[in-house]
Order: structure tokens, then C-alpha cells, then sequence
């Protein structure tokens, strides 16, 4: 269990694909034409590749290139990479061996967000994205670009548990120039916003009543934020996890009550055509 929810509230998938994200599609979306002054947030060529300093418990860095074009149904994506495919960062860990395309200014992802390093999850868990959209240049503060939910069961030393899983993108703030927090300063700056939400519950007979009790409320356990700048792609991400779970029943199938953690990604090098 403690793999189960630790793999969820790392997702992200993500994420790296990125964090606020974006919602309709207009009649002109395949319009190849249709540009404007953030298409190029993330430059999407065969060859371009970015490096990142990760700041977390640990101290890592990733690596993450476009390999090359990949057709899935009727539309031709990039597909992302990280070197010897190991990364560490919510945000690499998101692009990693998906696919992402562009359309009317929005960056669209399709691939599958349950999968990280040394990490499987139960069957139940479906984060597999098609046209996700983890970018709208257009979006504003707040606004759902996109969702996905799910619900599914598990069994834990005899204890029916449910979790209720919610993934959001959000779109975020714009910044003329935005200054990371190790200094860096980047121009045209966009936020955007992936969030993960959780609830877990346990229905038991209780002197011969179905008692449902709540493990974890509805939380937002992930938060992660990536902050993209013109033609250059994500400069910054910050994620943070956060939950809390009943003392009681924690124990019980050996949950810690609490975790908060706060991950950092800096970008160091980077080369786009």
C-alpha cells in the first residue's frame, strides 16, 4: 500500500507534462497556420534537449531530449526522452516516453502518466492521457484545460480500502519577466498548473452496519507548478505533496499519518532549433 499511494502522489505524470492546462478546441485547431505569440513556449524538433538541476530530498539531475516523430491514430507527436530513461523530477518524469503535440497554441499530451522508476501500480489505476492538454497560451488563472478521474479498490491486510483519484491541469499567471528562485531571469513567462487529488474510504460491517470511514479526505496531495518560457520550454518547476491520513486506521495498514515533501527543478542547459 505504501507503494500504491507514494507512486500516485508522484504522478505525474503529469506534472511533466507540466501544471495548468488547457480546455476547448476550436474549429481551427488543426490549423497549422494558426500561431501566435506562445506557440513556441515549448520548441518541439527532433535533437533539442534540456538539462535540470533536481533540489528535493536529494540533490539529482535530469536529462530530457525530443527522440524522434511518432504517429498515433491520425496526428504525428514528439516523442520525449530522458537519458538511459531514468529521471528523477516530477516534470521529466511526466515526458518521459510520451508524446506531445502542438496545436492552436496548446500542447497537447498523449501517453501514459502511471509509469515511474521501480514503482507499479495496481491495475486500478488508469493515467493513461490521450490529448491531454498541458498548455494554453490562451488560458486563464484558474481555468481546467483538462481532467481525468477514477475510482478503484483494493484489498489491505483484510481492510476494503476505495481511492478516488481527480488529475487537473490548470492554467496559471503570465509573467513579463519571471526570476527563479536560484536567480535565473527568463522572459514571456507562463504558469501552468497539474494537480492531483485524493480520497481514500473503507466500508466494514461494524456490529452488523456498513460504516464507511474516511481514510484521507479530498485533497489536493500533488500540486505541481511549471513555469514556461518563450521558446525556450519549461524554466522551473515546483511540486509539492502533501497529505493527511486517519491516525488510526494509518496504523492499521501501516500508513504514515502524514508527508510533506517539496521537490524543485532548475533548468541549467538547453538547446532548441
Amino acid at each position: 500500500m505504501k507503494k500504491i499511494l507514494f507512486a500516485i502522489l508522484s504522478l505525474s505524470l503529469l506534472s511533466c507534462a507540466v501544471e495548468g492546462l488547457e480546455s476547448s478546441i476550436g474549429d481551427n485547431f488543426d490549423d497549422p497556420n494558426n500561431t501566435t505569440s506562445f506557440t513556441e513556449a515549448l520548441p518541439l524538433n527532433n535533437g533539442n534537449y534540456w538539462t535540470y538541476d533536481v533540489v528535493g530530498q536529494t540533490e539529482t539531475r535530469d536529462s530530457l531530449y525530443i527522440f524522434g516523430d511518432e504517429t498515433v491514430g491520425s496526428h504525428s507527436y514528439k516523442k520525449f526522452k530522458n537519458r538511459n530513461n531514468i529521471a528523477t523530477g516530477f516534470y521529466c518524469s511526466s515526458l518521459n516516453n510520451n508524446n506531445v503535440r502542438k496545436e492552436a497554441g496548446k500542447l497537447l499530451l498523449t501517453g501514459s502518466l502511471s509509469v515511474l522508476q521501480g514503482i507499479t501500480l495496481p491495475a486500478g489505476v488508469d493515467l493513461s492521457v490521450t490529448d491531454f492538454i498541458i498548455f494554453n497560451e490562451s488560458a486563464t488563472n484558474g481555468e481546467i484545460l483538462s481532467e481525468k478521474t477514477g475510482t478503484f479498490q483494493q484489498t489491505i491486510s483484510n481492510i476494503p480500502i476505495s481511492i478516488e483519484y481527480r488529475l487537473r491541469a490548470i492554467g496559471g499567471e503570465n509573467f513579463a519577466s519571471f526570476t527563479s528562485p536560484n536567480n535565473d531571469v527568463y522572459p514571456n513567462v507562463k504558469s501552468t498548473k497539474i494537480v492531483l487529488s485524493l480520497k481514500i474510504t473503507s466500508t466494514q460491517t461494524i456490529a452488523g452496519f456498513p460504516v464507511t470511514l474516511t481514510i484521507l479526505p479530498q485533497q489536493d496531495v500533488v500540486v505541481s507548478t511549471q513555469y514556461l518560457s518563450k521558446n525556450i520550454g519549461i524554466v522551473y518547476t515546483k511540486t509539492n505533496t502533501n497529505f493527511t491520513l486517519d491516525a488510526t486506521i494509518a496504523a492499521q495498514i501501516g500508513l504514515p499519518v502524514t508527508n510533506s515533501q517539496e521537490q524543485e527543478e532548475f533548468l541549467d542547459t538547453y538547446s532548441v532549433n
